[in-house]
């Protein structure tokens, strides 16, 4: 396979594209609209790679690779606090700097982020009974999508597959036997705390460092996420206040509704066993 010897930073990395990809939409344009566009892009990539990372954390925990399991999480959880301190930089916007342009974003809102809401299936997020819809509109995580589009099909179709969690509980199967109707369970129903894992995972804690380990790191990924929605909740309140979110979401409402609900709860359950 012959390889292009003209290969340099700029055309490898795209960057004459990339940095044709920020358009702002206000008359001016106003001074904030790129700092609020750059950043956005930019948690797009992020979620990017988290769907990557996942992706082989998933394969390698089913395998039972601590090691590699533990790399990826730790990256993961990187890459999570890295998207929390970019809020800060958001925040040096303040309510009339966003003000200046939002009448511009019309029906655009963060809910359409196909890949955040990818990720949240990945993590274990379904949409049972309206469960985790969102309260104000009703609506669940695909449905601010376009129905048929590429992002809603990647988006369900991470609904109807294993969850992150569903492969740390084949890695801690590798390790101990875990109960045969957690294994065997309905991938397509958001997870229900079982009392007979936390019993095993207790025990793993307890008798198998390797094991408590991935556990924990599984615990630092699941904070971080929640500290990721606490910052965000607290820099959209910051900006508009209650006010209704962008796109008809019912903006700071409907994000602080997410709070304190984590993805492995029966990581945090057992905490109060030991």
């Amino acid at each position: 396979m012959s390889h292009d010897k003209h290969v340099s930073y700029t055309s490898y990395l795209k960057v004459d594209e990339l940095l044709q990809l920020q358009h702002p939409l206000s008359d001016g344009p106003e001074h904030d609209e790129l700092l609020f566009i750059t950043i956005h892009q930019v948690y797009e990539l992020w979620f990017k790679q988290l769907l990557h990372e996942a992706s082989a954390l998933q394969l390698s925990l089913e395998k039972g690779e601590t090691h590699r399991s533990m790399a990826i999480l730790g990256r993961m959880r990187t890459i999570m606090k890295t998207c929390v301190s970019q809020l800060d930089i958001l925040e040096t916007m303040t309510p009339l700097q966003f003000n200046s342009f939002r009448d511009r974003l019309t029906s655009a809102s963060g809910f359409q982020s196909a890949q955040f809401r990818e990720l949240e299936a990945v993590l274990g997020r379904r949409d049972q009974a309206g469960a985790d819809a969102d309260k104000k509109s009703g609506m669940g995580m695909a449905d601010h999508l376009v129905p048929g589009s590429p992002a809603r099909q990647r988006v369900e179709a991470a609904m109807s597959r294993a969850s992150l969690w569903d492969s740390a509980l084949r890695y801690f199967n590798t390790r101990m036997p875990m109960p045969e109707t957690a294994l065997n369970r309905d991938v397509t129903r958001a997870w229900e705390p079982n009392e007979q894992v936390q019993q095993a995972l207790i025990e793993l804690h307890r008798n198998d460092p390797e094991a408590s380990m991935i556990g924990e790191a599984l615990v630092d990924l699941d904070e971080g996420l929640q500290e990721w929605r606490y910052r965000h909740v607290k820099m959209v309140e910051r900006t508009i206040g209650r006010k209704m979110g962008t796109g008809g979401s019912s903006g700071a409402g409907y994000l602080a509704s997410t709070l304190f609900h984590p993805v492995f709860p029966d990581l945090w359950a057992i905490r109060s066993q030991f």
